[in-house]
């Protein structure tokens, strides 16, 4: 009987996506130099989302890619962990933007508008610190290079059964988290949950880039926007220290509102997540 012939490798086509992603990173990390201020944090931002979709590229071949991969990816888990102050600056705006246009009572919504406008203001005098454009430049000269390195990677030794077996790892990660999350009161926990949960979305996205028949389920769809709102929250309440830019009445009242919002945010998700 004749040998079916072998089934290509979806290798070369997820080495294409993953390097789409970082070019999409060093365009972003451009947007400095038109010199807009949001440009600026958007892209920021922008480029940390391309890096943790190529880390979950990567994620999905490191079974066959061997350490090299693991290289590449501890440099760019360090690349992002460097920029994670400047992040975190316009996430606490972004996030005040959202909490402020849900549905508040009006004096929740006057606090989460003074918060906001407190944490532009202290985004905007971060930018003039010298730190800002250096750690841009010196991101995206690295990102430049990792992206090469990605070429020199055994890319058409990986076969359809890595991929399977990488998110099936993930998912069964996610679903301890969860576990673990739902016994829990920890913040820590439940973030936990939501990294997981968004790097098995992130490897469906590249799996399906390289040709892989894989979708991800409604549910996850849903629940990862609920644990976004928690995380939204989480966010507000790690701030209200002396890092936010907050006055002192502020803080107490934003972090009383934040504490109070996060409990029942998580008493609602636990009653609507099934059963292991």
């Amino acid at each position: 009987m004749e040998a079916l012939p072998a089934m290509p490798s979806p290798g070369p086509a997820l080495r294409e996506y993953a390097e789409a992603e970082l070019a999409d990173a060093i365009a972003a990390l451009d947007a400095r130099k038109k010199g807009a201020h949001d440009s600026i944090h958007d892209g920021i931002h922008r480029a940390r989302k391309a890096i943790r979709r190529t880390r979950a590229a990567l994620s999905l071949a490191e079974q066959a890619l061997g350490p090299g991969a693991r290289l590449i990816d501890r440099a760019l888990r360090r690349l992002n962990k460097r920029s994670s102050w400047q992040r975190d600056a316009h996430a606490l705006v972004q996030t005040l933007d959202r909490l402020r246009d849900r549905p508040q009572p009006r004096d929740t919504h006057a606090l989460l508008c003074q918060a906001r406008d407190a944490a532009a203001a202290h985004r905007k005098a971060l930018t003039r610190d010298a730190r800002f454009a250096d750690t841009i430049e010196t991101s995206r000269a690295e990102v430049a290079v990792l992206r090469a390195a990605l070429a020199g990677l055994a890319w058409e030794s990986l076969e359809a059964h890595h991929i399977a077996d990488a998110i099936d790892t993930t998912s069964r990660k996610a679903d301890k988290a969860r576990e673990r999350a739902r016994r829990s009161d920890d913040a820590e926990d439940w973030h936990r949950w939501r990294r997981r949960m968004r790097r098995r979305s992130q490897q469906f996205r590249a799996a399906a880039a390289a040709g892989f028949d894989a979708a991800l389920p409604e549910l996850d769809k849903s629940i990862a926007e609920q644990l976004g709102l928690m995380q939204d929250l989480s966010l507000v309440i790690a701030h209200c220290g002396e890092t936010g830019g907050f006055d002192d009445d502020t803080r107490k009242s934003l972090r009383h509102y934040a504490e109070r919002a996060l409990e029942r945010q998580r008493k609602r998700l636990c009653s609507v997540l099934p059963e292991a």
